[in-house]
């Protein structure tokens, strides 16, 4: 009997096409807007740990002033010195390496083409707290470090607008007013977790960076790796004593340095694209809504123009319960085959803002089957009252019916 049903709903449907694609309309939009805010949002919070993940793991950063910026609209905050490096690296348990950062920008010149970039100066701590793997070339050694020669490592949007297809390694080129030989190129990372490029970089020792270009001895940055038998909040409330001792910060004062956790900005990052995916896909969810309505409103049309035929079926025998299953069904089959199409738009939608916006593409069977259950749902909830009332007419009423 569910066969027949089936089949007598799919004629209906098939009797009026565009009356039926504009009801399932709502149930379309609902479900393609849903799927798609979801997966977005899924692909998203993916992007964003993994380009957190790539600035390295247990790596606390220390700046100075209360936040990225000066913050507070008062004096600046003064900046680190390098024994503040030594006594971090010294004093404070489960620190694996502190790297000094002293940070410059110029432009690169070479052959004709030159192009605007960050200089870095740091040590070889660097490479230690965040492995950054060489794609070509060496690191420095020990004594170029100490001696302040101008060698440096280059990114890899560096070597493309300087060199373009030729071999960076043993070339010279100027920055600003420094010539500098490319001892070695980085691995290529990509875009950072707050939307910079990370391979638009010249990495040298943090001595030479302070005579040739700041002039001065100050450190702007400290990465300092810990140890993973250790807890990043301990070695944090350590740092932070030491250096409010060591700038003389005293007890009710807040203090005039930073120390961010990279897993804390992962997490509240992550939970923050969360929130506002959930947030767009109960607004998208609305759409279903109104979808189940639609449905729920053609179908009472249909039961009024099929009275008649409702009062000929109950005159020769149909029972009351098999005109409520034939109504029901034709209304959930509108409702999947909207879904059906919402599923299949949704991914094409997913395929283009992934693509635009620079995201992987996920697929999430689990979304899709909840969308596509939600939109069967709707179809059995919006179709019933409409199939309980052709299932109460009496038949005589609806064989007089015009």
């Amino acid at each position: 009997m569910l066969g027949t049903t089936f089949v007598l709903a799919l004629r209906s449907i098939r009797r009026h096409l565009l009356r039926s694609f504009l009801t399932t309309l709502g149930i379309i939009i609902g479900v393609a807007a849903v799927v798609t805010m979801v997966t977005l949002g899924k692909a998203t919070t993916a992007q964003v740990q993994q380009n957190i993940s790539s600035l390295g793991t247990n790596i606390l950063q220390v700046r100075p002033g209360q936040g990225f910026g000066r913050g507070g609209g008062g004096p600046r905050p003064p900046d680190f010195k390098p024994e503040d490096v030594t006594a971090i690296a010294n004093q404070i348990a489960g620190v694996s390496a502190v790297a000094p950062q002293a940070q410059s920008t110029a432009t690169a010149i070479y052959d004709g083409a030159n192009w605007s970039t960050t200089i870095n100066g740091t040590t070889a701590a660097y490479f230690q707290v965040q492995p950054w793997p060489l794609a070509a070339g060496r690191m420095w050694t020990r004594q170029e470090e100490s001696a302040g020669k101008a060698v440096c490592i280059i990114g890899n949007t560096v070597k493309q607008n300087l060199f373009r297809t030729g071999d960076a390694v043993g070339q010279r080129f100027r920055i600003g007013n420094v010539s500098c030989d490319v001892i070695g190129v980085l691995s290529t990372r990509g875009q950072a977790g707050f939307g910079g490029d990370q391979d638009d970089v010249v990495i040298m020792p943090i001595k030479t960076v302070q005579r040739r270009f700041t002039g001065t001895r100050d450190i702007r940055l400290m990465l300092v790796g810990v140890d993973q038998a250790y807890s990043t909040a301990t070695v944090q409330a350590g740092i932070t004593d030491l250096l409010r001792e060591r700038r003389t910060i005293t007890a009710g004062k807040d203090d005039d340095f930073n120390i961010f956790d990279t897993k804390q900005i992962s997490d509240t990052l992550s939970s923050t694209t969360t929130l506002l995916t959930r947030i767009v896909t109960a607004v998208a969810g609305i759409s279903l809504v109104v979808g189940g309505i639609g449905i729920m409103n053609i179908m009472l049309v249909s039961v009024t123009e099929r009275t008649r035929e409702i009062g000929i079926r109950l005159a020769i025998g149909a029972v009351a319960s098999e005109v409520l299953l034939q109504f029901l069904v034709e209304a959930v089959v509108l409702s999947m085959l909207g879904g059906v199409i919402g599923l299949l738009l949704a991914q094409l939608a997913i395929g283009a803002l992934s693509a635009l916006g620079g995201l992987p593409y996920l697929f999430v069977p689990e979304i899709n089957a909840i969308a596509f259950g939600i939109s069967a749902v709707i179809g059995v909830v919006f179709g019933y009252f409409p199939a309980r009332r052709a299932a109460a007419l009496n038949p005589i009423d609806a064989l007089r019916h015009e």
